[in-house]
């Protein structure tokens, strides 16, 4: 079964368009012929930013699960096996039937350019629809204006996570080009909701969306977080306090994600739904994210495994690590269309080295040569590995570190997190 799913997936990355037509057309085409599932789905909330759209999304599924509704999701990218991508009815699709649906869609396009997340899209799409639910939650994968999942009309709330610089190349090279691709998920009377923003993203959300009749909530000014502590988080919501659980995910940034999933349930219970206090609990403390801050050993030695592959996200890292003075090293593994050089100097205030390896089976990773210039033209001390087996011998019998980080790419954690975990 995996290897009849794998080569069918192989068969489908080879449909992605020679030339990149940044449009909709091919899957507005496809979910045509297949009866436009997308237009007959239930209560929509749709989440686009940078960073943080997976937890925000995990925590809010989970809250509605324990409140007895069903939610279907679409998630990207996974971490070990392309079925993380579908949750059906609260469950993660089976092999058999995301292969039988693929096939079918693969016939239904008919060897049409398509890239593969359009074609995962509206097999999700296809699938939602024939499955009874009462949520479903789509994460965007890339942006928001051009994104597959933004071919919706309509959504009951649209979130935007945490924005900052990553997938330039697609979504421009400005801070605010960036934003403004992103904020184009929202749709007319859904209720907006703004997670924790820098000024200049904030400032620039708020200018483009003040013609709209949306009610818009940000964080910060509707809702905020006053006191964050060891057990529990309060966040106040119309001048009242509420207090919730801490949720198990580490990192500060984790309960502000945490706050933005929390603001969706309450608007969703001001449209009538019933959620109580001990549902929302239930759900924070029940989330579960691999490869966010993950907490793993090589031997006895504590592993923190983080996708992060932005300068947002290292810098979510170095807030968590609070001591500074231990030695702790980096094992990175990065895609060459990504941020290094930032990402390894903001980084660096929390490391004593970094283990440069190469993400396994991916042709488009920054080489360990390459890995190691930019270290030592940031005058970072680096070690070259062929491999994680070979960098997890190195550490274990020769560095002996106090701690150790592996980062840079989801893709590397989930292909390794076995190891640690």
């Amino acid at each position: 079964m995996s290897q009849k799913l794998e080569k069918l997936l192989d068969q489908l990355v080879k449909l992605h368009p020679k030339f990149i037509d940044l449009s909709l057309n091919r899957l507005i085409l496809l979910l045509d012929k297949l009866g436009n599932p997308h237009l007959k789905l239930p209560a929509i909330i749709h989440i686009a930013g940078t960073n943080g759209k997976g937890s925000i999304l995990s925590y809010i599924r989970n809250i509605l699960q324990e409140s007895k509704f069903l939610v279907h999701c679409y998630i990207s990218p996974h971490l070990k096996s392309i079925e993380e991508r579908f949750i059906v009815s609260n469950k993660q699709i089976g092999k058999q039937k995301l292969l039988n649906t693929l096939r079918y869609i693969k016939k239904i396009n008919a060897h049409n350019p398509i890239t593969f997340f359009e074609i995962t899209t509206a097999a999700a799409f296809y699938i939602f629809e024939k499955e009874k639910a009462d949520f479903v939650i789509l994460e965007t994968g890339l942006g928001g204006r051009l994104d597959a999942t933004n071919i919706i009309e309509k959504s009951m709330i649209d979130i935007i996570s945490p924005i900052s610089a990553d997938h330039q190349e697609f979504l421009g090279n400005s801070i605010k080009k960036i934003t403004n691709e992103k904020i184009k998920i929202i749709k007319p009377l859904s209720k907006v909701i703004i997670s924790k923003q820098n000024k200049i993203v904030k400032n620039e959300i708020k200018q483009k969306i003040k013609n709209l009749k949306n009610d818009r909530i940000f964080f910060g000014e509707k809702f905020k977080l006053t006191n964050i502590k060891q057990k529990s988080f309060c966040l106040n919501y119309k001048n009242e306090n509420i207090n919730f659980s801490r949720p198990n995910l580490r990192g500060e940034h984790q309960i502000e994600n945490a706050a933005t999933a929390v603001m969706a349930i309450l608007k969703i219970k001001e449209m009538g739904m019933r959620i109580s206090k001990t549902s929302i609990n239930k759900g924070l403390k029940k989330t579960i994210w691999p490869g966010r801050l993950e907490k793993g050993y090589l031997k006895n030695i504590p592993v923190y495994l983080d996708g992060a592959h932005n300068v947002a996200g290292s810098k979510q890292i170095v807030k968590f690590f609070k001591n500074n003075s231990i030695n702790r090293w980096l094992v990175i593994g990065m895609l060459n269309n990504k941020d290094l050089r930032n990402y390894l100097l903001t980084i660096n205030k929390i490391i004593s080295g970094v283990i440069a390896i190469k993400i396994p089976g991916e042709k488009n990773s920054f080489s360990t040569d390459q890995i190691y210039k930019i270290c030592k033209e940031l005058n970072i001390k680096c070690v070259k590995q062929k491999n994680i087996k070979v960098a997890n011998s190195f550490l274990a019998n020769d560095i002996k570190p106090e701690e150790i980080i592996i980062s840079g790419s989801l893709y590397l954690v989930g292909k390794i997190r076995k190891l640690y975990i």
